[in-house]
């Protein structure tokens, strides 16, 4: 015990036996006896061009206004359509063409209600000039 005390003044950082040992590894703190972090995220969000940026604000907007009005199969759709554009960029700092297609299509097909709001242009044309259309 004495050597075990003398060893931690001079800072070898060695449990105890049957003691608690607690670590921090940038962020993830473990607890306990021979303790292993087993998963660490690390890093930041994907870097966004300004024009995804700025469909991804465009988004947002457009599903908070859909929550106003009275839902109908098209604007169901826009909103999972919508919903996964917004996942895609936050997850890979973009929404592919595939992707911008599929929600053109969903903006076409809700167009009397996407034609009434300022947040349905918006997105509409930023999904346009990504599509280069």
């Amino acid at each position: 015990m004495a050597d075990q005390d003398q060893d931690r003044g001079q800072g070898r950082n060695r449990p105890v036996a049957g003691g608690i040992s607690i670590t921090n590894t940038q962020g993830n703190v473990t607890i306990g006896d021979q303790n292993t972090v087993s998963y660490t995220v690390q890093g930041t969000e994907p870097a966004r061009d300004p024009a995804q940026e700025e469909l991804l604000q465009a988004i947002r907007r457009l599903r908070g206004d859909l929550g106003g009005v009275v839902a109908s199969e098209q604007t169901t759709a826009l909103d999972a359509e919508l919903s996964d554009a917004e996942d895609e960029i936050e997850g890979t700092g973009s929404a592919g063409p595939g992707r911008l297609t599929r929600l053109r299509q969903a903006l076409t097909d809700a167009g009397a209600v996407t034609g009434i709001l300022a947040s349905g242009v918006a997105v509409g044309q930023a999904v346009a000039a990504l599509l280069g259309a």
